[in-house]
C-alpha cells in the first residue's frame, strides 16, 4: 500500500510539474508576442534561437528594431518577472516554515518594506553611492536585513519568538519602513529620481535589462541551491523547535540560514522590481494544498508557481490599460489581498 501511495504521489507531483511548466511556456510566448509592435511567434522563436547561439541559424527576415524589441526589452522582462516571482515565493516558503504560520511572507513580515526603504535611500538620497551601479541592491539588502532584525527583536519575549508575535511585529515594522519610505520620497520634491522611486515603490519590471537579470539570477540560483540542501530539516522544523532538536536538527543554525537566504534574496529581488506583495503568501499556500508540506516537492512547485504568477501579473499590467502600464504590485494585490483575508477568516473559523 505504501509503495502504491508513493508511486501515486510521484505521478501527481510529475503531472503538476508538467502542467505548470506548460502554463509557463504558454504565457511566456503570449507575453513576448503582445505589445505595441506585433511580431509573429515564429519569428520570435527564431530571434531567440539566433541570439542564444550567437549566430544566424535562421535567416533574418525581420527588421533590426524588431530584434532589439524582442531580445533587449520583452524577453529579459519575462525572465526577470519569472525570477522575481519564484524568488518571492521561495521566501514565502521559508518564512512560513520559520514561523509555522501560513500568513507569513516577506511582505507581511516587513522584509519587503525594509528593502524598499533601503533602495529608495539609495535612489533619492544617494546613499551607498560608493558601490556604484550596485548601490540600490546594497541598500535594498541592508534595509531587508534591518527590518527582519527589528521584527525578531520586537517579537522576542524571554528569548522565545512565537509565530503570532513575529507576524504582528512584521506588520508593525512594515508600517514603520513604509512611513520612512514615504517621508524620503515626498521630502525629495518633484525631481526625476523621486518620480522614478514613486513608480518603482508599487512594483515595476519596466527597467528589466540583461545586466540586472544576470546578477539577480546568480543570487537566485545560489539561494535555491543552499535551501535545497536543508529541505529535510525544513520538514522536521514544522514539527516544532523542541521536536526538531530531539531529532538532531540544529534549529538555531537552520533559522539563521532561512533568515539570511530570505533577506538577501528579498533585497536583491526588490532592488529590481520594487515591492510586489502577496506572491510569497498566495503561491506557497496553494502549492502546499495540492502537493503537501514535504519541501523537496513544495519548493520546486512554489518556484515554478511563483514565476508563473509574476509572468501573468506582468502581462496583465501591460495590456489592461494599454498603451499605459499598471504597476505589477497593483495586480498582485488584487489577487493577494482577498486571499490573505480568506486565510484569516479560515483560521478564525478553525479556532471556534
Amino acid at each position: 500500500m505504501k509503495k502504491r501511495s508513493t508511486a501515486g504521489g510521484r505521478r501527481h507531483f510529475a503531472v503538476l510539474l508538467l502542467f505548470i511548466l506548460g502554463m509557463i511556456a504558454v504565457f511566456t510566448c503570449i507575453s513576448v508576442t503582445m505589445g505595441a509592435v506585433e511580431i509573429s511567434p515564429v519569428n520570435i522563436v527564431k530571434i531567440i534561437i539566433n541570439k542564444s547561439f550567437g549566430r544566424e541559424i535562421f535567416d533574418a527576415a525581420w527588421e533590426t528594431k524588431t530584434e532589439n524589441i524582442i531580445w533587449n526589452i520583452r524577453f529579459p522582462r519575462v525572465l526577470l518577472a519569472f525570477i522575481v516571482g519564484a524568488g518571492l515565493s521561495l521566501c514565502g516558503v521559508l518564512m512560513q516554515a520559520l514561523t509555522k504560520n501560513s500568513l507569513a511572507d516577506p511582505y507581511v513580515l516587513g522584509i519587503s518594506s525594509g528593502a524598499s526603504a533601503g533602495a529608495v535611500c539609495a535612489m533619492v538620497l544617494g546613499m551607498f553611492s560608493i558601490f556604484g551601479g550596485y548601490s540600490v541592491i546594497v541598500g535594498a539588502t541592508a534595509g531587508a536585513a534591518l527590518s527582519i532584525i527589528m521584527s525578531m527583536k520586537i517579537a522576542s519575549v524571554r528569548g522565545r519568538i512565537t509565530s503570532t508575535q513575529l507576524v504582528l511585529a512584521g506588520i508593525a515594522t512594515s508600517a514603520l519602513f513604509s512611513a520612512v519610505t514615504n517621508l524620503i520620497v515626498y521630502g525629495g520634491g518633484a525631481s526625476d529620481k523621486t518620480k522614478t522611486a514613486l513608480y518603482w515603490m508599487v512594483g515595476s519590471l519596466s527597467g528589466a535589462t540583461w545586466s540586472r537579470l544576470h546578477y539577480v539570477a546568480v543570487v537566485f540560483i545560489i539561494a535555491v541551491a543552499v535551501i535545497f540542501l536543508f529541505a529535510k530539516e525544513l520538514d522536521v522544523l514544522l514539527l516544532g523547535d523542541d521536536a526538531a532538536e530531539n531529532l538532531g536538527v540544529d534549529t538555531r543554525k537552520l533559522k539563521w540560514v532561512i533568515i539570511a537566504a530570505s533577506t538577501v534574496l528579498t533585497g536583491v529581488v526588490v532592488s529590481v522590481s520594487g515591492v510586489i506583495g502577496f506572491i510569497g503568501l498566495v503561491v506557497p499556500h496553494m502549492m502546499r494544498g495540492v502537493a503537501g508540506s514535504a519541501h523537496r516537492r513544495l519548493i520546486p512547485l512554489a518556484l515554478l508557481g511563483g514565476g508563473l504568477f509574476a509572468v501573468i501579473a506582468d502581462l496583465l499590467s501591460r495590456v489592461l490599460i494599454a498603451p499605459e502600464e499598471l504597476p505589477v504590485g497593483v495586480i498582485s494585490a488584487f489577487f493577494g489581498a482577498p486571499f490573505f483575508l480568506y486565510l484569516i477568516r479560515k483560521g478564525s473559523r478553525e479556532k471556534m
